[in-house]
């Protein structure tokens, strides 16, 4: 009984053993952490805060502001400009990126002569540096010597040159198309992951009760493609939202604004201007946007695969 009563001793530096294996990994995880810190998470907690001030390099001011700057915002019809032709930019590439990437990926999926080789060939637009494909694109789409022009004008489409990126009604078009042939091969490897994880026995025995091609990938391909679909999608929205290079090259934002968007005008507003705290609001409203982006795709991914389940 009086053995049972007292508990058995610990065995000497127990403590001190558990508590250097719990906090073991942590000190290893340590630098890690603070190189994501300084890189990541002081940059975007200083641009949060600068957006609150009024510091600029012109007027040589620096004084917290409060909301004045989200104030001036609301009232900026060029932000809310950039912002419409932001949104437009990211959802007309996103959605046409995912569907002829879908549709490429339909097919490399399939088994054929020189799968590897056209896989391989897929990738390079999508490697190739976007300044080159924005310089590429210039020459394809110049008003006057351009190949564009030239095929159509044998085709009999056009009639006259047409100036591509020098005009309001096409410029943000073109950037488009030069966008959408560099990140469809993006997609269409996303998408074909997600193809080669469906059993082929689905669709083997789905054709053998006498599917066709469409209702195979309707009823059978699509329903467990779309979480990868669904996050392929959201990956390059947000993505798309960003979009700087490819805009700042081929037109600086022109003609007459008809191309900016946040993040050039962001750009323009900070180093152009160097009103660091209206810049850095407008770094924040297209951070908040992109929040916003990836709140509505991850509410729609889980109310898919509840209704799935």
């Amino acid at each position: 009984m009086a053995e049972a009563s007292h508990p058995a001793p610990r065995p000497p530096g127990g403590t001190g053993r558990v508590l250097r294996g719990t906090l073991w990994p942590w000190l290893l995880l340590l630098p890690a952490f603070v190189a994501l810190g300084s890189v990541a998470l002081y940059p975007i907690v200083n641009g949060i805060y600068l957006s609150f001030t009024n510091t600029s390099l012109i007027s040589r001011t620096d004084d917290f502001t409060g909301f004045d700057n989200y104030a001036r915002l609301m009232g900026d019809a060029l932000f809310w400009k950039a912002w419409g032709h932001t949104m437009w930019f990211t959802a007309v590439s996103t959605l046409l990126e995912t569907l002829i990437g879908l549709a490429m990926a339909l097919v490399l999926v399939e088994a054929f002569p020189g799968r590897g080789i056209v896989r391989a060939a897929m990738l390079i637009p999508w490697a190739m540096p976007t300044v080159v494909t924005s310089k590429m694109f210039g020459w394809l789409f110049d008003g006057q010597f351009g190949v564009i022009n030239y095929v159509l004008l044998q085709l009999g489409l056009i009639d006259q040159n047409v100036n591509w990126y020098g005009s309001p009604d096409t410029a943000m078009w073109t950037i488009i198309i030069a966008d959408v042939w560099k990140t469809t091969p993006f997609m269409a490897l996303l998408l074909l992951t997600g193809l080669q994880t469906i059993p082929a026995s689905l669709t083997e025995a789905a054709r053998m009760d006498g599917a066709k091609a469409w209702a195979t990938f309707w009823h059978v391909r699509l329903p467990l493609l779309l979480p990868t679909l669904l996050i392929a999608g959201m990956l390059r929205a947000l993505d798309a939202f960003r979009v700087f290079d490819l805009v700042y090259v081929l037109t600086g934002g022109g003609p007459g604004d008809s191309t900016e968007t946040l993040s050039t005008l962001s750009y323009k507003v900070l180093f152009a201007t160097l009103q660091f705290g209206y810049g850095s609001t407008i770094s924040t409203a297209m951070f908040i946007t992109e929040g916003l982006i990836a709140l509505v795709f991850v509410i729609f991914m889980v109310s898919q695969l509840r209704r799935l389940s």
